[in-house]
């Protein structure tokens, strides 16, 4: 089953789809249409994804919040089946923070189309009416056109700060399809809630702790053991911050304003990461080749894969090695089940201060405090 089925086309006009359009940010404009209306038990589901510059002026679009290029590590559609949410299974990667070079340009009046697999990226196993919907949200999903001379120079920093006041979603309506799944209408899976599951975690339910390594060398294994170290001192002395309550500058810094409900959950992704780290099964995979520091496929606990940008980073620091096992595993859902709404301090930072419901829920942010560099109280 591929996971990933794309091919675009650009021309100057509207393509006329068989779902109507909801109208986004800066004008583009999201479709979704499936090939088939209904579909059997052993047939994959494809969507075409069609995203139109109603603008006048070209967009600039976060490249991995678009289903164009390589396969996006990171949910870009709402999917449910009888009105229940569907669960998520593709990867989720940690990337550093974005630059001009990092984002897909579309020019005006152009569509640009991609076909999209869906059934390896989510749970469509079970019988059932299925809506599925676009929805890609970030901090830095725009970026302003960057002149021919400072195309190559457009920093991190710059494009962080116009996050708080760029549009940071892009959202198609609902396409619709019937599914004869493996699963009979109405059976769900056996779940848990995200409580329930740390509690777990906590109590070592899974099994004792090791670190296994897949497709590294020796000396990279040398690494990545230093890496867990680091990872472990750094979670333990966050568990400690937020067991003792009081909430600083290191808090507000990157989950926002203290309120009692915000502080209980991070409490909790702590206390879980802080048990993760010293006491679970963890795998490292270094046979990725991609750029981005490493990725986890959040439904398949506890293996990490490390790409390139991870060899680059500092052991500990700003997005650091150790940083980075703590970001991977705040993504498990049976650890945090964080998502990536903001990449890089600037933006992490920003987000604390527009939105700390995400902030809450951002793996980078995870990160950032655990890694407290420049130190805060």
């Amino acid at each position: 089953m591929s996971r990933n089925m794309l091919k675009w086309t650009a021309g100057a006009a509207v393509l006329a789809l068989s779902f109507a359009a909801q109208a986004a940010a800066n004008g583009v404009v999201v479709s979704v249409a499936p090939e088939k209306p209904a579909l059997g038990k052993s047939e994959d589901v494809v969507v075409t994804v069609t995203f139109t510059n109603t603008s006048g002026s070209p967009q600039y679009v976060l490249k991995s919040h678009t289903p164009f290029g390589a396969v996006p590590m990171t949910p870009l559609f709402e999917v449910t089946r009888d009105g229940s949410p569907v669960r998520y299974l593709g990867a989720v990667a940690k990337r550093p923070a974005p630059t001009a070079s990092d984002y897909y340009l579309l020019k005006p009046g152009a569509s640009y189309s991609a076909r999209v697999e869906l059934s390896s990226l989510y749970d469509m196993s079970t019988t059932g009416d299925y809506a599925i919907r676009y929805r890609a949200a970030a901090a830095q999903l725009f970026a302003d056109a960057p002149s021919a001379q400072a195309a190559n120079v457009t920093t991190a920093t710059s494009i962080a700060a116009r996050a708080g006041t760029a549009p940071n979603e892009l959202q198609s309506e609902a396409a619709t399809v019937w599914i004869e799944g493996v699963r009979p209408r109405g059976s769900r899976e056996v779940s848990k809630t995200l409580a329930e599951m740390q509690a777990e975690s906590m109590a070592g339910t899974v099994s004792a702790a090791s670190l296994a390594f897949s497709q590294c060398s020796s000396s990279q294994q040398s690494t990545i053991s230093q890496a867990l170290s680091a990872a472990q001192t750094m979670a333990t002395n966050a568990d400690a911050y937020m067991t003792r309550g009081t909430m600083g500058t290191r808090y507000t810094k990157w989950f926002g304003a203290v309120a009692s409900t915000r502080v209980s959950t991070i409490k909790s992704h702590f206390a879980a990461i802080k048990s993760t780290l010293a006491s679970k099964p963890i795998t490292v995979n270094c046979g990725c080749t991609d750029t981005s520091y490493a990725y986890v496929y959040p439904t398949q606990p506890y293996t990490i894969y490390v790409c390139k940008a991870f060899w680059n980073a500092p052991l500990t620091g700003t997005d650091s090695k150790g940083g980075t096992l703590v970001h991977e595993t705040s993504h498990f859902n049976v650890v945090a089940g964080t998502d990536d709404w903001a990449y890089g301090q600037s933006a992490a930072a920003s987000l604390a201060i527009s939105n700390p419901a995400r902030a809450i829920d951002n793996a980078d942010s995870h990160e950032y405090f655990s890694e407290n560099t420049p130190a805060l109280q």
